[in-house]
Formats: C-alpha cells, sequence, structure tokens
C-alpha cells in the first residue's frame, strides 16, 4: 500500500484541484515582483519555495486538504499519517490521532452551525491540513492559512489575450485548531504570531507553549505538561519519597516535562533528583541496558520519573527485566504512558506498581454515533477517508488500472466501523470538540459586541481583527463537551485535570490500570487501594537517607539536601530542632526521647533511708548514752569519782560530746536557713569544745608529768611529810583545782590543810591558762562562724553539678546548705588540730603512771579517733564521682564524728558510771583515807608509817615528789 494513495474517483471533488493550482499560479505571479513584500513575508516565500516545491507541485494533483465553505473560516492541523521515511514527508495513515481527532472537529463544527444559539445565521467554515506528524512540513502547510494576508501587486500581470487575470482571492482563517505534537505546534505559532492568527491546540501539552512572549496568540484547551510535572511532585512527596530519578525520551516532550518536574520540585522543596537521564532519539543497541544501569547507580532512588514515548517506555521495561531487577524501580509515568497496554505488554511483573497519569477526559457519546455511521457515501468532505477505510478494514479498494493484492479482501462499501473493525474513541475527541467550540464562543461573543443587531457578519467583523479575537478566546468559559469548563488563564493554558492510575497485577483480576486518584490544582490520592510489587499495601521507599529517630539530629551531606547522617544528641544535649543539637540548663537534663529538656529531680537525704537511719541510731544511742552519764554525774556530784574526773573539765566534755551527736540530727534535716545557720556554728563548736578539753586534761598530765621527771632525785624526800605532800599533790592533780576548792566549800572544811592550799594556789596560773585556752578556743570558733554569717549568710542551694555523670538518667540536683566541702574541711580542720596535738600529748603521756587514771583513756580515745578520722578522709573524697556520694558523705561524716564521741565517752566516762553505779562501794575518797593515816602515823618512824600505810592502803607504789 502506497503511503498516499491518490484519492479515488469516487471522492475526487474538483474544487480541491481548482484551488491547489490557483494557489501554485498564484504564488508564480507573485514571484516577480518580490521587492514590495515586507522583509519576512520574502523570508517565508524563500522557505515555502526552497522546501516545498515538490510538495506545492506534489498537491496540484493530490489534494492534501479539505475545504468546508462558511462565512467564517477556521483552519485546522491534523496528523493525518504518521512521519514518512527520510525524503518522503509522509508515511502510513494514523486511524486514531489523525483521523478520529480531525472528524472531530467536522462534528463540531457540524454541531455548532446546527446551533440556533451559538453563531445563528453565521456558517462556520474550515480548511483542514495534514501536518504529517513533522514539525517542518507542517509550516509549509500552514502557510496555507497566512497567504490571504499577504498582499499581493498583480498590476503588472496580464493574461495572453490581454486582459487582467481572475485571481480566486483565497480564503481567510481567522484562527487554527492545532496542532497535536509540541514541536509541530511550536513551529506553526511560530508564523501565525506573525500574522495574529489565534491558535488554539487541543493536545499540545508542552510548557514552553505557556511562554507568553514567545506563543502570545497560542491557547490549549488540554493543560501543559507544567501542571503535569505538578501533579507527579505532589504523588512522589505524598507517597514519602524525596529521592528519585527522572527519565527522558529526547525531544520536547520528555525534556520539557523533566524540565518542569526538576523545576518544581526545586521550588517545592524537600525533593532531591538522583540522576536525570535521556533517551536519545535513535538508541543504540545496549543503550536502555546502560540506562538501567546507571539508574542502579543511586539504587535508593527506586522512584523513576518518566517522560518518555510509548517504544521507550517498554524497551525500558525489558532492559530491567533483563537485569533481573523486577519491583525495584517505581515508575511513576506521564500521560504517554496513561493507560496504554502497549507499553506494558508482555512485562506486566516489570510494570507493577507503577503510578501514571492522564489528562481527565470523558468519551464524547454524540461523536460514536456520528464516526461509527461515516461511510464511504456520506463522508466524502474527508478526503483521506477512503485510505482509513482500507486501513480500518484492511481490504482494498478498487481504483481503476491498479491490480488488488492477492492477500487483501476487496472492499465493498458496506463495512460499519465499531461492527466490522474495532473502534474506540480516541482521548483527545473531547479536546478537538472543546478547542473548536471556544474559538465558536469567543467569535460569538465578539459577533455580540461588534455586530450587535445583525444577522451575519458585519463589517466589523470582516476581516476578524486577531489580537481582538485572541482577547474573546482568553475570556470564554463555557461547559465543554465532557461537562467540565472550558477556560484559559493569562498564558492560554487550561486548567490541569488529571486522572491517576496505578498499573496492578493482582491475583484475582486480570492486570490492569486502576484509578486511584486525582489532581485538579491539588492532589488527591487514595493510598488505601495502592498496591506494589507482591501484593505489598505499603508504599516502598524511595529516600536516600531515612528521617532521624527522635533526639537525632541531621547532619547533612554536602550538596544533596535529602541525604544526611542521623548523630545521637548524648550527654547533656537535647534536639533543639532538626539540625542542632544543644545543651540542657544546668538545673535539668534531657528527656528519654532527647527532644526537649525536663528538671533535674533534686534529692535530700530523707530520715526513712537507711544512710540516714544508721548514723542516727548512732546519734540517739549517743545522746541517750551521754544523757545518762550528764545526769548520773549531776547525781553524784560530790562523789569522789565524779570529784576525781574533774566536775567542770568533765561537764565541758559532756557538752562537746552531746553536740557532737547532735550534729547527726542537723545534717540529716531537711537544709533550711536555720539548720544550715545552726550546722555552721554547731559542726566545730563540739569538736573544739570535746578535744580542747581533752587537750587541757592530757597537756596537764603531760606538764605534771614532766615537771615531775625534772626534780626527780633519791628518796631522801621520802619522809611522811614528802608522801603527804605528794599524795595532796597526786588528789589535787587528780581533779581540776576547782573540783577541790569545791569540796571544801560543800562541808569539808576540817581536812583543808596548808599543803593542799599551797598546792592548789601553785597551779593556779597553769589552770587559768588551761580555761582560758579553752575559752579562746569556744569563743573564736563562735566569732568565727559570726563573722562568716555576715560575709556569706547562711542558705540552701541546689548542686546540680555534684551528681551529673555521663549518663544523665543519673543526675540527680543536691539539696544542701551552701557550705562546700573546703569549707566543712576548715570547720573540723581546727578541731583535727586539737585532736591531733591531744594525740601527741596522750603518746607522751603513755608513760604516765596508772594513778593518772585519765592519761590511758584518752592515749586510747585519741588512738582510736584519729583511726576513724584517718578512714573518713578517704571515703569523704574517694566518693567524689560516685552517684551515692552525698548520702555517702553525709554518713561517713555523721558515723565517723558519733564514732569519735562514742570512743570519748565509752573510755573517759562509762568505766565511772559503771562503777559510780554498781559498784558504789568503791565510790570512795581513798585519797583521804590514806591521809587520816599519815597524820595518825605522824609521830611514828619512817619506815614503821610506810609498813602502816602499805597495809592500810593496800598500796607499794612509790610515787615521784611533785612538790616543786
Amino acid at each position: 500500500m502506497t503511503p498516499n494513495p491518490p484519492t479515488p474517483p469516487l471522492l475526487h471533488h474538483h474544487h480541491h484541484h481548482h484551488h491547489s493550482t490557483v494557489w501554485a499560479s498564484g504564488l508564480r505571479s507573485v514571484g516577480r515582483s518580490p521587492t514590495r513584500w515586507p522583509p519576512f513575508l520574502w523570508v517565508l516565500w524563500v522557505l515555502s519555495t526552497s522546501l516545498g516545491t515538490e510538495v506545492w507541485a506534489h498537491q496540484a494533483t493530490h489534494p492534501r486538504s479539505i475545504k468546508i465553505e462558511g462565512d467564517i473560516t477556521l483552519g485546522g492541523l491534523f496528523p493525518v499519517h504518521s512521519k514518512g521515511p527520510a525524503g518522503v514527508p509522509c508515511g502510513e495513515i494514523k486511524k486514531e490521532k489523525g483521523i478520529h481527532r480531525m472528524e472531530a472537529m467536522l462534528y463540531a463544527l457540524d454541531q455548532i452551525n446546527s446551533d440556533p444559539e451559538l453563531l445563528p445565521n453565521i456558517t462556520l467554515g474550515a480548511r483542514i491540513l495534514d501536518t504529517c506528524s513533522r514539525d517542518t512540513y507542517a509550516l509549509e502547510q500552514s502557510l496555507t492559512f497566512v497567504q490571504a494576508l499577504i498582499q499581493k501587486d498583480t498590476s503588472d500581470i496580464r493574461c495572453s489575450n490581454g486582459e487582467m487575470p481572475i485571481i480566486r482571492k483565497p480564503e481567510r482563517v481567522v484562527g487554527v485548531i492545532g496542532a497535536s505534537a509540541s514541536s509541530v505546534s511550536i513551529m506553526v505559532a511560530n508564523v501565525l504570531r506573525l500574522f495574529a492568527i489565534p491558535q488554539i491546540s487541543y493536545a499540545s501539552t508542552s510548557p514552553e507553549l505557556s511562554d507568553h512572549n514567545r506563543y502570545d496568540f497560542f491557547s490549549r484547551v488540554v493543560p501543559p505538561d507544567s501542571y503535569q510535572a505538578q501533579t507527579m511532585v505532589d504523588i512522589v512527596k505524598a507517597m514519602g519519597w524525596n529521592y528519585v530519578s527522572t527519565l527522558a525520551s529526547e525531544g520536547n516532550y520528555g525534556e520539557s516535562g523533566v524540565d518542569a518536574f526538576i523545576q518544581i520540585s526545586r521550588e517545592a522543596g524537600g525533593l532531591c533528583i538522583a540522576q536525570s537521564l535521556k533517551i536519545p532519539r535513535d538508541p543504540k543497541p545496549g543503550e536502555f541496558d546502560k540506562v538501567i544501569k546507571r539508574l542502579m547507580e543511586t539504587s535508593n532512588a527506586r522512584g523513576v520519573i518518566i517522560f518518555a514515548s510509548e517504544d521507550d517506555i517498554k524497551r525500558v521495561l525489558d532492559a530491567a527485566s533483563r537485569a533481573n531487577l523486577t519491583g525495584h524501580f517505581l515508575f511513576v509515568g506521564s500521560d504517554s504512558w496513561g493507560t496504554k497496554i502497549a507499553p506494558v505488554l508482555d512485562q506486566e511483573d516489570m510494570a507493577e506498581g507503577a503510578v501514571t497519569i492522564l489528562p481527565k477526559r470523558a468519551s464524547v457519546d454524540g461523536f460514536d454515533q456520528y464516526f461509527t455511521t461515516r461511510s464511504l457515501e456520506n463522508n466524502r468532505r474527508n478526503i483521506w477517508f477512503a485510505e482509513f477505510w482500507e486501513d480500518d478494514f484492511r481490504c482494498k479498494l478498487t481504483r481503476p488500472g491498479i491490480k488488488i493484492d492477492s492477500d487483501k479482501k476487496k472492499c465493498t462499501g458496506n463495512e460499519r466501523i465499531g461492527r466490522d473493525s474495532p473502534y474506540e474513541q480516541e482521548g483527545k475527541v473531547q479536546f478537538v470538540i472543546d478547542a473548536v467550540y471556544a474559538m465558536a464562543h469567543a467569535l460569538h461573543n465578539m459577533h455580540l459586541d461588534l455586530c450587535p443587531g445583525s444577522t451575519g457578519v458585519c463589517e466589523k467583523m470582516d476581516p476578524v481583527e486577531g489580537r481582538l479575537l485572541l482577547k474573546y478566546i482568553r475570556s470564554v468559559n463555557f461547559n465543554g463537551s465532557a461537562g467540565t469548563e472550558v477556560l484559559f488563564n493569562e498564558n492560554g493554558d487550561a486548567p490541569g485535570r488529571y486522572d491517576i492510575f496505578q498499573y496492578q497485577v493482582s491475583n484475582i483480576t486480570s492486570p490492569g490500570y486502576k484509578y486511584i486518584g486525582q489532581w485538579t490544582n491539588h492532589l488527591r490520592l487514595n493510598l488505601d487501594e495502592m498496591q506494589w510489587s507482591g501484593g505489598i499495601r505499603q508504599v516502598p521507599d524511595s529516600v536516600c537517607s531515612f528521617p532521624c529517630n527522635p533526639g537525632e539530629r541531621k547532619k547533612m551531606v554536602k550538596g544533596v539536601p535529602c541525604c544526611w547522617h542521623c548523630e545521637l544528641c548524648d550527654g547533656y544535649l537535647y534536639q533543639l530542632d532538626e539540625f542542632n543539637c544543644e545543651s540542657c540548663p544546668f538545673d535539668m537534663r534531657p528527656t528519654l526521647n532527647r527532644t526537649a529538656c525536663r528538671p533535674t529531680p533534686i534529692i535530700k537525704l530523707e530520715w526513712h533511708s537507711p544512710w540516714a537511719i544508721i548514723p542516727l541510731c548512732f546519734a540517739i544511742l549517743g545522746i541517750l548514752a551521754t544523757s545518762f552519764v550528764v545526769v548520773t554525774f549531776i547525781r553524784f556530784n560530790d562523789t569522789p569519782i565524779v570529784r576525781a574526773a574533774g566536775r567542770e573539765l568533765s561537764y565541758v566534755l559532756l557538752t562537746g560530746i552531746f553536740l557532737i551527736y547532735l550534729i547527726t540530727f542537723l545534717m540529716i534535716a531537711e537544709p533550711d536557713v536555720g539548720v544550715c545557720a545552726f550546722r555552721r556554728l554547731l559542726l566545730g563548736l563540739g569538736m573544739a569544745i570535746t578535744y580542747s578539753a581533752m587537750l587541757t586534761k592530757t597537756n596537764r598530765i603531760y606538764r605534771i608529768f614532766e615537771q615531775g621527771k625534772k626534780s626527780v632525785t633519791p628518796p631522801k624526800f621520802i619522809s611522811p611529810t614528802s608522801q603527804l605532800a605528794i599524795t595532796f599533790i597526786l588528789i589535787s592533780v587528780q581533779g581540776p583545782w576547782a573540783s577541790e576548792l569545791d569540796s571544801a566549800k560543800s562541808g569539808d572544811s576540817k581536812h583543808l590543810s596548808p599543803q593542799k592550799l599551797t598546792s592548789a594556789l601553785s597551779f593556779t596560773s597553769l589552770h587559768l591558762l588551761k580555761w582560758n585556752k579553752k575559752l579562746f578556743t569556744m569563743t573564736s570558733q563562735v566569732v568565727g562562724v559570726f563573722v562568716w554569717f555576715g560575709v556569706v549568710p547562711p542558705h540552701t542551694i541546689v548542686d546540680y553539678e555534684e551528681l551529673r555523670p555521663p549518663n544523665p538518667e543519673l543526675a540527680r540536683g543536691i539539696l544542701k546548705c551552701d557550705m562546700s566541702d573546703l569549707s566543712l574541711i576548715c570547720c573540723l580542720s581546727y578541731s583535727i588540730i586539737l585532736m591531733v596535738t591531744c594525740t601527741v600529748y596522750a603518746v607522751k603521756s603513755r608513760g604516765v603512771p596508772e594513778t593518772f587514771n585519765e592519761a590511758k583513756p584518752i592515749g586510747f580515745t585519741m588512738y582510736t579517733t584519729c583511726i576513724v578520722w584517718l578512714a573518713f578522709v578517704p571515703i569523704f573524697f574517694g566518693t567524689a564521682q560516685s552517684t551515692e556520694k552525698m548520702y555517702i558523705q553525709t554518713t561517713t561524716l555523721t558515723v565517723s564524728m558519733s564514732l569519735s564521741a562514742s570512743v570519748s565517752l565509752g573510755m573517759l566516762y562509762v568505766p565511772k558510771v559503771y562503777v559510780i553505779i554498781f559498784h558504789p562501794e568503791q565510790n570512795v575518797q581513798k585519797r583521804k583515807r590514806s591521809f587520816k593515816s599519815v597524820v595518825q602515823a605522824a609521830t611514828m618512824s619512817t619506815r614503821l608509817s610506810q609498813k602502816s600505810n602499805e597495809k592500810q592502803n593496800g598500796e607499794t607504789k612509790v610515787e615521784p615528789d611533785r612538790t616543786q
């Protein structure tokens, strides 16, 4: 079958031939005076002659246009034939995209011309041309539309008989319907705008045509691909993808579609293009395998946005199948994929889950009725109908002198479309009808304004002014053939309305496209209806990096806004925002998910805590014991043991011990101003008092002992008198001087001898010194504390730094007094100095005879106390990093103090109390009985007196002379 068979005789109208001949001769005649043309028309003339000499000549014998008479003529451009092989402009006939669409225009013209409401008394005619799906050829054809606007000078043309020639004036086309392909529309629009001829396309979707400056006379009833790209961006975002690749067929449709997608995704933000690949016009073998290999370089970007021809789509699916990548790629296809079966044929599994979009369209029932009733007899106006007939019914029309191929049957002419051949209305039919109606409505409104009251075309609309018509076209708003409104924006674009489908392969139904949503200025997508490879309902991921967990910040990958690494906000950091961590304030710690901060729990030592109960038990027992000792001493205040212990010093010492026990309660009590003030006051004071008293005792014992040692002389001072003196001295040393004076006052005056007074007075200075020292100790302690109160008033603080381990869950704020460990040690340091000094004296006094029964217990007390406090220091400071630090330190301090107090109490006073209570028979003044014996035996010899003394007292020890 030849690509362009001659028109059969029964369809050959005389006016086609006549017109073509005149058109050719007209051009020849005009060619004689080119100098009068405007420059751009001269270019057009050269273009048309250089490209189309053969075509025009060919057209003289093979008409390529349909002419329908009317008052106003519209141009029509349709791809009736496909692109021919090299050197031939046209190929085989296109049934759907060509004939269906072209017939839709004829149908629309019939409808309008028979409509009494729309353009009454005005008939719309048409000049319909074939573009052969080739932009350059379409440009040549479309010169038909502008020829009437080229002013030709025919003054020097004469016929052979000398008369003026009769040149038929070509019809004036007021507007053009078409074209299909964007590349064709662009080429034609460039010419039509020069002549101010408005153009309405029914299928060109290139975003380039939205450029109002370059294509100002171009409008379209289909939405541009930029809306399609916007739909795709919205679909990708709705599915939660942020990392996709794009794939485009080389050429205007594919490249501009992808460019629009990239541009819109950039403006929307949050979407990254992993790769943008192009399929060449003439792909070499292996090209598609290379494309798949490239796409797999960024395998995380599973989503592939595809603007490609159906052939290219099929070959991409084949290549992916060969690479064994079924189910890996998630395609989002443009309207070139739509709901076509051809691209997915034999690759159903590979295409499963592909989301595709189509401009919202509806089938026009009136057109189906019209088209299926077309026959060779009633459709003679369509010069290509015979060719369509042959192709549709796969038969051959008889023509004179042409033999019928043996493999083709002869056409009867009784075949019926849809009965003897498959028929489905082509998708763009609705838009062709809408485009014709848009032009008709514009002309109708223009006629109402310019020719009010007139029945036909008035002078103001002869000719129709293109720029004015464009204004009317842009302002139309009517319900189109599918029931949706037809209108144009400032760029001449129709609103975007798309249906969204997904190709699903289900066990229940056969593979097919399922409607899953629509886009009309915004997306409505039913994600529940979607299904992916293997019947999975959950949307697969196509992301570069997965979202970070709460409490993790994004560390961006340079140059790729969708790729990042997640870094945990660790330690005391919390997630301030998506990209930053920040430290919590000092009094707070991060929440468990690290997205905010929460207050650090504040702890204090509770009374019921084991850390508090143990020291409290110690303290209570100590206080009871101390109280018992004090009560016992007061009750037996005048008994020898109490006196011998040195009452004043004992009471002072016991007070100190009592205060030490009392400190435990202050240390465990909840800190407040009062508690803090008393802690400062009593912490050092109790120990200072206790150890001052002990130091006085040890110091005194030591000094007396040392003094005695210095004056040791041979035993010539061993007379009874000397012994008496020694005994008095021993007695006076046994207790403080004040206790001896007390006993004298309390009715024992008969025993007071001159020697005793002398002995007492001889040590007054020493005792005053000791008491002054003790008073000074207490005074300095108290004055120092009050000065401290003045400089830094006592107050509580919450210490957050002390318990701030690496794990913030263990962090605690400690409610405590404003005393640092250092000030606490300073408080105790004076007491420790006293303690150490006391220990030194105790060591030095260890050789003191048993008579001075205070010496050894004090020695033991001091040794034990030193061991306790030596143990205290490492425990106190060694737990600095422990989470239990506060408890351990408080307990250690209180227990250490209670222990040292208990040791003092136990060593010094418990034996005395024991004797007082359980052995009152020993609580007698042995020294005084000895003294009487000495007086009675004063007249006896030294030896006898000594012997009697030994017998009475049972003492054999010889005491050193301490009279000096």
